[in-house]
């Protein structure tokens, strides 16, 4: 059996609608300004961070937009599952399926920087299993995998 995990990948409209569905569902509200950082980030073909975001928001907004408000709700696009962190970048990428729950693996490039995101439930599964053994709770894997991605390896 593959450790492969299926979900429906949205995008675009689809995409602002689940992610709102989804949080609804985690009892926030879906207000404008999550709207605005939401759909700045979904945009993005790369991990952004919050100050690239709160650029995108202040520009689309036409006044200036604080970092620290956009960290806040990628804090909560995080906690509710529409937005996943890259770690070793400080960055964050939109989550194309918000309502479905697993662990993904990065795969970074380190040249052009773009994140793909692979889902291997073996792989992750055990890694919980291994931190249970060793005694802690609330385990959360964050699996990064850094190299050259195939179209800048061919360039």
């Amino acid at each position: 059996m593959s450790g492969h995990h299926h979900h429906h990948e949205h995008h675009g409209r689809d995409l602002a609608d689940a992610a709102q569905s989804a949080l609804e569902a985690a009892g926030e509200q879906w207000t404008e300004m999550r709207a605005d950082v939401f759909a700045a980030l979904a945009e993005r073909e790369r991990p952004a961070s919050a100050y690239d975001i709160a650029e995108d928001v202040s520009k689309q907004r036409g006044k200036r937009v604080a970092a620290n408000s956009v960290y806040r709700i990628l804090d909560l696009f995080v906690r509710t599952n529409l937005a996943r962190r890259v770690e070793s970048a400080n960055a964050y990428v939109a989550n194309s399926h918000p309502g479905c729950r697993h662990d993904c693996i990065f795969l970074i490039c380190d040249s052009c920087g773009r994140a793909v995101h692979s889902d291997d439930d073996r792989l992750t599964g055990a890694l919980v299993e291994a931190a249970r053994a060793a005694g802690f709770a609330d385990i959360r894997p964050v699996v990064e995998v850094r190299g050259i991605c195939a179209d800048c390896s061919e360039g």
